[in-house]
């Protein structure tokens, strides 16, 4: 496979991809942290686009023009509170990314941009956050090799989160 799987620090809404993914809330609405950053780059037709998809539940994704964004699209999608999900988070977490990702093939995207999804203020471990990152987009993508994307971001906004997955990337086997 020559799908190329790399970290690297930066905001995302910044990022010249077909899709970043956004760490959305259940109602779709701009919020803190990436969503907000997001939404404020994408102008105000982003809310607008995201109020006519009626909310996305947890662990799911729906996706919007990237309006105002070098992005041509934002794939939203909601993440699980860390404790809060009756042991279901680590399911629901790489749900996310598997339904991000189906969601770009979809669409015929190669490209696509995740933030931390879950790790702000749904309190979710870093570590365990990175670790199913990974590995849910390694499955997904040896489970859909008749599809190939070309380039699979993570981006951190700190220092400190970037480290956590460039460990875990310098370690992986990618077989």
């Amino acid at each position: 496979m020559n799908t190329e799987i790399k970290a690297l620090k930066g905001d995302i809404s910044t990022l010249k991809v077909d899709a970043i993914v956004n760490a959305a809330n259940q109602h779709l609405r701009g919020g803190g942290g990436v969503d907000g950053a997001i939404h404020r780059a994408a102008g105000k037709e982003l809310a607008q686009a995201c109020k006519k998809l009626g909310g996305c539940a947890k662990g799911q994704s729906k996706i919007t023009p990237g309006f105002k964004l070098p992005a041509k699209f934002v794939i939203h999608t909601v993440g699980p509170e860390y404790g809060s999900e009756d042991g279901a988070e680590d399911e629901l977490l790489a749900s996310c990314y598997k339904n991000s990702l189906s969601l770009a093939m979809e669409k015929n995207l190669v490209s696509i941009a995740f933030p931390n999804i879950s790790t702000g203020v749904f309190r979710y471990p870093k570590d365990e956050a990175v670790e199913i990152a990974v590995n849910s987009v390694w499955q997904w993508v040896k489970n859909h090799d008749y599809y190939q994307f070309e380039k699979i971001i993570f981006v951190s906004f700190k220092e400190e989160d970037l480290k956590i997955y460039e460990e875990y990337l310098k370690n992986y086997k990618f077989i």
